[in-house]
């Protein structure tokens, strides 16, 4: 795109020169042998051609749809600064009101620059006369002076913009006619964009603080990929963050984010508004408001715990006890996630449990997107659950108190606390589930605990010798679950 850019802004250099300078210098100077002693006539008659070409340009250019859009944009600027210099309040219904031609146009600058042009050639030649004796000479010349003849157009347009003299007025008219052509009378959406173009400007001449506003153009999904990643990496981010932020807010499957599709700039938009978002630490399924979790698509924020894949073992083990027959309970519930596959996968009767109303709320959300047959209790364990059940299941916390300090950023400062605090030990809420898993538990009930991989012979000993206890690791060797089967 920088070498598109590079051609793009030299043939436009090219082009400018061109129809402005080359050609009218040539015909001016064909028209002009018939004044070969009255420079200042073959000047005239030189801007006079410039100007032509300036208002047929702007004629044709009028033509085309997109061009037309915008000369109603801005129309839409000049009624908006108007408005603002009228002293009155910006709405649309009073910008709508004010004139569309304006003193210090960019339009009246061209054609001051065209006039003063005039002059500035006619003094350089009379002072420099082997200029007017090679075409190319004078041509070359015309470019040089270029930036003074800007310079003095536009000091001459502030100048006249401070009065509103009848004397000055033969000046201003001819670039307040040409405003008529490069502006049309905008619709009121138009409006809008503009007072809140001039508010945000407004806002940034003001305070050197306030934020810019970015636009984005349609890119490749690759292009995008490649600066997310590069983003992420900077920041200390994992890439593959950054790719399934793209994937999953594209829906473009993740092994084809380096094809060529190309995104909307909403999508974009988006994505850098996640991007943002998980730069500051903040986890990327809370960024997303969902994780995968078994096939399934579960909402998650800061008032549940994010579910794991050690999770989905758990799921997957205990699934192996359980059919259309049993009763479940799952304990510290958090997003539901569990009581959820319990649910979907095996039909059976399943209460979700959890001591906090807003991971319930979670949890409840989640149940009703997939409509799946649960029943939620408010409850610190088992205090206000009376049923007996056939499965128990749970995730409870059970990160030592001093160890969260020592968490990644991700977890320690995003994550319900609530949701990771096992006590002193890691095991206060071990010991309170299986001391209370008797009177809530059927014959040959079974319970399924997730353990921290250094947990299994800790926990397995708080069973006793009322139940068979069974340690199972999961796919990377680690001590993750621990069965109990009441005898």
């Amino acid at each position: 795109m920088d070498i598109v850019l590079f051609f793009g802004v030299a043939l436009g250099l090219v082009f400018s020169i061109g129809l402005f300078f080359i050609i009218p210098t040539i015909l001016g100077n064909l028209f002009g042998k018939a004044f070969p002693n009255l420079l200042v006539v073959r000047n005239l008659i030189e801007g006079l051609i410039r100007i032509a070409i300036f208002v047929c340009y702007i004629l044709f250019t009028s033509l085309i749809k997109d061009v037309k859009r915008t000369y109603m944009y801005h129309g839409a600027e000049h009624k908006t600064i108007t408005c603002f210099e009228k002293g009155m309040d910006l709405t649309v219904e009073n910008v709508r009101k004010c004139r569309r031609v304006h003193d210090r146009c960019g339009t009246t600058f061209m054609f001051f620059v065209m006039f003063v042009s005039i002059l500035v050639y006619s003094i350089f030649g009379a002072i420099f006369p082997i200029f007017n004796t090679n075409i190319w000479l004078r041509i070359l010349s015309r470019v040089v002076l270029l930036p003074l003849i800007a310079g003095l157009s536009y000091e001459l347009l502030k100048l006249l913009a401070k009065t509103d003299s009848p004397l000055v007025l033969p000046l201003k008219l001819p670039g307040l006619g040409l405003q008529k052509l490069t502006t049309k009378e905008p619709t009121d959406d138009m409006i809008e964009v503009a007072i809140a173009a001039f508010e945000k400007v407004y806002k940034m001449d003001e305070d050197p603080n306030e934020p810019t506003s970015e636009f984005v153009c349609p890119e490749k999904v690759s292009v995008i990929t490649q600066k997310m990643k590069k983003l992420f990496a900077e920041n200390g981010v994992d890439e593959s963050d950054a790719e399934w932020l793209v994937s999953i807010t594209t829906g473009i499957k993740r092994s084809e984010l380096n094809g060529d599709v190309k995104l909307k700039s909403s999508e974009i938009d988006k994505i850098n508004e996640f991007a943002k978002e998980r730069l500051t630490g903040r986890p990327l399924c809370y960024v997303l408001g969902n994780c995968d979790f078994y096939g399934y698509e579960v909402n998650v924020d800061e008032r549940v715990l994010i579910p794991r894949p050690e999770t989905e073992e758990l799921v997957e083990h205990a699934l192996k006890s359980i059919d259309e027959s049993k009763t479940v309970l799952d304990l510290c519930t958090g997003s539901g996630a569990i009581a959820l596959v319990v649910a979907k996968k095996s039909g059976a009767k399943v209460t979700a449990s959890d001591v906090s109303e807003d991971a319930l709320k979670v949890a409840e959300s989640n149940f009703k997107k997939f409509d799946a047959d649960v029943k939620t209790a408010l409850s610190d364990l088992y205090a206000d659950l009376s049923e007996k059940f056939d499965v128990i299941i749970s995730n409870p916390p059970y990160i030592k108190t001093g160890d969260i300090a020592r968490l990644d950023k991700e977890v320690r400062d995003f994550e319900p606390k609530l949701a990771l605090d096992g006590g002193e030990d890691g095991l206060d809420f071990y010991r309170k589930i299986i001391s209370g898993a008797k009177d809530h538990l059927n014959e040959k009930g079974v319970i399924y605990l997730e353990i921290g991989a250094e947990q299994g012979k800790e926990v397995s000993e708080l069973f006793g010798e009322e139940y068979s206890v069974e340690v199972i690791k999961d796919i990377s060797g680690k001590d993750r679950i621990v069965k109990g089967v009441l005898l």
